[in-house]
């Protein structure tokens, strides 16, 4: 039985992919299984200073068409991540997955999507598929 979902699945022949960043790693491993399992090409990083610094400069096998991070980690916190992210990749799609609701305040003015945990995998791929999608539709279509 194939587990994929057709409605979010995607070619990934192009050489795209989802970077996910979770320092906790059983909530990336899952995450990471679900859009595995939906067709997407997904690289996971536990240390989100290490993800920005291979973002930077490029080092992933593949291009990352999507961010996922968490919001709380050590080290360097979503909002953080993504201020510094912006600054070199100002387009790039993020979605940001927490259990403090009051964290999406941080990223006001950051262009990301947020998200409570617990984020049901249905949800998850609903949010992926619409950030990837955007991606492709011309800006005069918005």
């Amino acid at each position: 039985m194939d587990e994929r979902n057709p409605e979010f699945g995607t070619d990934n022949s192009a050489g795209s992919a989802i970077l996910l960043i979770d320092d906790n790693a059983v909530q990336a491993a899952t995450r990471q299984t679900i859009l595995r399992r939906a067709g997407y090409f997904v690289i996971a990083v536990l240390n989100p200073l290490r993800a920005l610094e291979q973002i930077q400069n490029r080092e992933f096998p593949a291009e990352i068409k999507l961010v996922i991070t968490d919001h709380l980690m050590p080290g360097m916190m979503g909002a953080e991540f993504v201020r510094e992210l912006r600054k070199t990749d100002p387009d790039l799609p993020v979605l940001v997955i927490s259990g403090l609701e009051e964290a999406e305040d941080e990223y006001e003015g950051l262009d990301v999507i947020f998200r409570m945990k617990p984020l049901l995998p249905d949800n998850l791929l609903a949010s992926v598929h619409r950030l990837l999608t955007a991606q492709e539709v011309p800006s005069a279509a918005c």
